[in-house]
């Protein structure tokens, strides 16, 4: 099968920006982030022994697809004619896609994270990414807390009162979702996110997660079975929602839409 039926197979979009469950107007950053965060999700070293294979091919489907779109050249192909060269260079039988993935994106620290909330916390692009997530999902504060960098559930009267200005500026449409949102919504969200915050917190101190500059996967060689699913939880929230940002800490960037 081709790439296009291999994304409908694997992941029943026979669409590469579907796959990667991304928008087809997306940034490259953007791209780039769906790819890490779908790609965290099936990455072989998280898969159970009999699960290997199978996340192995949907790995590799998902660097394909990426491989693609994040290619000037093949994207603007794609988009045109909706067809991928299967026998061009980026997409050569022989190549290692989990090597592929290391080049891509560097290992995360605590540290690291740290570091990019202090430079992207109020920044401009901050701002532009608060402004693009309230567009993509129509004022739904639900998706747009989840999507929006380094936010938990204490940021949102001033993520609420970004997009409010925003939308008395005339920047923004008054979506109903955002305006007319319900109390018990609210509630709800808050109440499940401080839910996460304590199992997260938990989990970190159980494993003896610290503060130093230690990767954060150096404590997996030494877990058992039953606290797996624990750290591949906590991992794949951190990775998923900061991977391909934290290399950035300390700098301030331009305000773009570069979080899961």
């Amino acid at each position: 099968m081709g790439l296009l039926q291999d994304c409908q197979a694997a992941f029943g979009a026979a669409d590469l920006y579907g796959a990667l469950g991304v928008r087809r107007e997306a940034s490259p950053e953007e791209i780039r982030r769906a790819y890490h965060r779908a790609s965290l999700r099936v990455h072989p070293d998280r898969a159970e022994p009999e699960n290997k294979e199978e996340a192995t091919r949907r790995f590799q489907i998902l660097g394909k697809a990426y491989a693609v779109l994040s290619d000037a050249e093949l994207r603007a192909v794609y988009d045109e004619q909706g067809t991928v060269d299967e026998e061009g260079e980026a997409l050569r039988a022989e190549r290692d896609w989990q090597e592929y993935w290391r080049l891509l994106f560097k290992k995360i620290t605590i540290k690291d994270i740290q570091d990019f909330e202090k430079s992207y916390k109020d920044s401009e692009q901050e701002l532009a990414d608060i402004k693009s997530a309230y567009m993509d999902f129509e004022g739904d504060m639900d998706r747009i807390m989840e999507s929006v960098l380094c936010v938990d559930y204490t940021d949102e009267p001033r993520v609420r009162e970004i997009i409010e200005k925003a939308i008395d500026a005339g920047e923004l449409p008054s979506y109903k979702a955002f305006v007319k949102e319900s109390k018990q919504k609210k509630t709800a969200r808050k109440r499940r996110a401080e839910k996460e915050a304590k199992e997260a917190e938990e989990s970190r101190k159980e494993l003896g997660l610290g503060d130093g500059e230690d990767d954060l996967k150096a404590l997996i060689q030494s877990r058992n079975k039953d606290r797996k699913k624990a750290m591949d939880d906590f991992l794949a929230q951190m990775e998923a929602k900061y991977g391909s940002q934290a290399k950035k800490g300390g700098k301030k960037t331009a305000a773009k839409k570069g979080k899961k």
